[in-house]
């Protein structure tokens, strides 16, 4: 059903914050490049081991959780920031709460965390978890940058002059006050030898890696899905020009998302010390949230109903709506890895890293490339400079996805069925050696692919810039007062 109106008909009452804004979508594209720079490189080091130099700070173990991390909370952060204070302006009809000096300080506040954590990851300084956590004094600062976040979000929500909450904003709150949940318990540490440089978590053991894949798990329900699916629910709309499928479906799709999600994260531990009952607990829940995940990938495919041509003349739909066919396909995906059958093939593997990059390259970096193709005309108020290479960025980009993950699945289930293969005297028939020699090859094309998206995204930083580098076109003539002007 066609319920409630898309946030298409919203004016703000005043004039919204957007200097800060405009910001946060350059600082998007900037260390997006260089998110997927670290990632190429250090696919390179994999398929050519000599490229890990004498240098400690340029290996792959320094480099993996740089890469990690720029692509999620530097490339995906500052988007969702960004374009989530946007969003709740124009949806609530309200000016930022605390205005122009919150916003730049969420920004500024935001790099100095991710230039302070890059600088933690090259020389070593971690907490050395799983996701190599930047040290104590990184993580306090973080947390005091997302709870200004929280206050300025919610802050324009309840100074909103729309006396409905669009569901994209139901989303963006629980992705921030979930992350700041997850960021608090997963990263207690106790400082030690005076406090710099080193901490010992509190918790260890098995209780350690529950906490560290709720944390995880939960990290890309809530970062990389929650908060990008409110994304989804205010771009595609606009983009489209019709309202939202089924605002019905969207509320169901949210709060089942979040009940389930939140239960997902012992799947990880599968064949661990973890007792059976949570591991059996995880993969449970994460079957259940294939229903809910399709149920939102239905909601935004069919808001194009009755739009459908507009793939063929914009080519910044046509990322938003493909990055929600990858979110389908990771998110059935997810579910059928968490199976304890599935995942003892799958585990330690390359399929792993494919099903990771179909979600982080398809659904997260599409649906970014999508919302600012769309958002940067409009906040600079210029026309974009080139719909061609809008597409060119989208091919080229597009062929680096299945590059890589085609590589990395075919690269992942022959490496786990190489370690699972025995001979007829019950010995391993395959070294660790012969398995790292057969995946060359497709480590190669994964580089290839890599690269490829890095080129999309250097099309795009290209685009952007002639686009907000042209001069100001003449005023228009007026229009006669019988010809109703545009809401936006």
């Amino acid at each position: 059903m066609a319920a409630l109106a898309a946030p298409m008909a919203l004016t703000p009452a005043e004039p919204d914050v957007e200097a800060p804004i405009r910001a946060f979508a350059i600082a998007t594209v900037f260390w997006g490049i260089a998110g997927f720079l670290a990632g190429v490189v250090i696919a390179a080091q994999l398929a050519f081991p000599l490229l890990n130099l004498d240098l400690e700070w340029t290996t792959f173990g320094r480099l993996r959780p740089l890469h990690t991390s720029a692509v999620i909370f530097a490339f995906g952060g500052n988007a969702l920031i960004g374009t989530s204070l946007y969003i709740v302006q124009r949806t609530c009809r309200a000016r930022l709460f605390g205005g122009e000096e919150m916003g730049w300080f969420l920004f500024w506040g935001y790099q100095f965390f991710i230039v302070t954590a890059a600088v933690g990851y090259l020389f070593g300084v971690t907490q050395g978890k799983e996701y190599a956590e930047p040290e104590w004094y990184v993580d306090l600062w973080l947390t005091v940058v997302w709870v200004a976040y929280l206050v300025g979000f919610g802050g324009t929500l309840l100074k909103r002059r729309e006396p409905h909450i669009y569901v994209a904003n139901w989303f963006l709150l629980a992705f921030i006050i979930t992350v700041a949940m997850l960021h608090i318990v997963n990263n207690l540490a106790l400082p030690v030898g005076g406090g710099i440089g080193k901490s010992y978590g509190v918790a260890s053991g098995v209780q350690d890696a529950m906490i560290q894949w709720w944390y995880g798990h939960n990290a890309v329900g809530f970062f990389l899905t929650a908060g990008f699916l409110g994304m989804m629910y205010y771009f595609i709309p606009k983009q489209a020009d019709r309202p939202v499928y089924s605002y019905r479906l969207s509320i169901v799709h949210f709060w089942s998302l979040i009940f389930l999600y939140i239960w997902a994260g012992p799947h990880h531990l599968h064949y661990t010390a973890l007792p059976d009952w949570a591991q059996t607990l995880g993969m449970v829940f994460s079957i259940m949230l294939w229903m809910p995940s399709w149920g939102g990938m239905i909601n935004g495919l069919m808001t194009l109903s009755g739009a459908w041509d507009k793939l063929r003349t914009d080519p910044a739909l046509r990322f938003s709506v493909t990055a929600v066919g990858f979110y389908a396909m990771a998110t059935f995906e997810g579910p059928v890895m968490s199976i304890r059958a599935v995942n003892s093939l799958s585990h330690y593997t390359d399929w792993t890293i494919g099903h990771v990059h179909s979600g982080a390259l398809g659904w997260n970096g599409f649906i970014i490339f999508g919302a600012l193709y769309w958002l940067i005309p409009v906040l600079w108020n210029k026309q974009l400079y080139s719909e061609r290479l809008v597409s060119w960025h989208f091919w080229v980009a597009t062929l680096g996805i299945v590059l890589y993950i085609t590589a990395m699945w075919v690269s992942g289930i022959m490496q786990g069925l190489m370690w699972r293969s025995y001979d007829e005297l019950g010995f391993l028939q395959y070294a660790f050696v012969e398995t790292v020699a057969a995946m060359h090859p497709y480590y190669v094309i994964r580089m290839l692919g890599g690269l490829l998206y890095l080129s999309g995204a250097l099309i795009m930083a290209y685009n952007i810039y002639r686009t907000i580098t042209a001069e100001e076109e003449a005023a228009p003539a007026a229009l006669p007062a019988a010809v109703p002007m545009a809401a936006e």
